[in-house]
């Protein structure tokens, strides 16, 4: 039997841990916010991510590429052993590379990478391509100028979901349009590779928390208002061709939208001939690595082990 053969047991209800399934319970009886579409786009980013903690290793690095200034957040050790880059998630039109240095803290503790996450533009003010662009150029200035900035360098690249979205396009533009293969580890965690929209999307998200099905439309049509381009490989990583990329690990639950999204992309980044690790866990909802339950822990051990081997010391 093939080592990359899914376990069917994760799938089933019976899998989902009672500490898992008593805070999903807990979440879904929690009041609901007002519907997206009666929000304006500020009162959603508001409300969506509120202010986060920041390190006290955080600095920003001002970049310039292509005529324009490109923010990097930097949370990094003193002697980095590498350079982690790090695509904020957010669907694309919220969130920030300052919102998340609790996790970039715990990456930096674990592995002596140094983590940069880039400051890309927001839909729908930038839809596609602004912050594929913004992507790549950040990649191809950490690829250049690692080295000298951290005394190490670019290693690995990754992110949560529109982070994720984002991060397989870098890879394949890096590879296509500058000849750079030199990452040597992807983690991507419940990102949206197909735009028109997986099964998962439809079936799952229909009651899905804290995403559902009309969140992520609302998403994609401030990115992606062009609906003839959705299935556009640079969009959609799920139609890009993926050879010459580096190991990668997919990290989903098993009540995320973006399930099929893991899936499939995994199956064919092995087709493609690359090394790849599926990581699925039960009762995960989108997001849920940043949860304050037993589960999240898991993941996050595994993702730092993950580029801790590949990329880290």
């Amino acid at each position: 039997m093939s080592r990359h053969a899914l376990d069917p047991t994760l799938f089933r209800p019976e899998a989902v841990s009672e500490e898992t399934a008593a805070f999903n319970a807990q979440m879904r009886t929690m009041p609901p916010v007002r519907s997206w579409r009666e929000m304006s786009l500020e009162e959603r980013r508001q409300v969506s991510f509120g202010p986060a903690p920041r390190s006290e290793r955080a600095r920003t690095i001002i970049m310039e590429a292509v005529g324009r200034k490109i923010t990097l957040h930097v949370v990094a050790p003193p002697s980095p052993k590498g350079v982690y880059m790090h695509l904020h998630g957010g669907g694309l039109v919220m969130s920030g590379a300052d919102r998340h240095d609790p996790m970039l803290d715990r990456i930096v503790d674990t592995t002596g990478l140094a983590c940069v996450s880039v400051g890309y533009r927001l839909a729908p003010e930038h839809p596609y391509p602004a912050a594929w662009d913004d992507a790549e150029a950040a990649a191809l200035w950490l690829a250049k100028n690692a080295k000298t900035e951290f005394g190490a360098e670019l290693a690995a690249i990754g992110g949560e979901s529109a982070g994720a979205t984002l991060a397989v396009p870098t890879l394949v533009r890096l590879r296509d349009k500058h000849g750079f293969t030199g990452f040597k580890a992807a983690n991507l965690s419940y990102g949206n590779y197909d735009t028109s929209g997986s099964p998962s999307q439809t079936w799952i998200g229909a009651a899905s928390f804290p995403i559902n099905k009309a969140a992520i439309d609302d998403c994609s049509n401030a990115y992606a208002p062009d609906v003839g381009r959705r299935r556009d490989p640079d969009m959609s990583a799920a139609y890009a061709k993926l050879d010459r990329m580096p190991p990668a690990l997919f990290t989903v639950g098993t009540l995320d939208p973006f399930l099929d999204d893991s899936l499939y992309l995994y199956v064919r980044w092995i087709a493609a001939g690359n090394e790849a690790e599926l990581a699925i866990y039960p009762g995960g909802v989108h997001g849920f690595n940043n949860l304050p339950i037993p589960l999240a822990r898991e993941a996050n051990d595994r993702i730092d082990a993950f580029l801790n081997r590949h990329a880290g010391g």
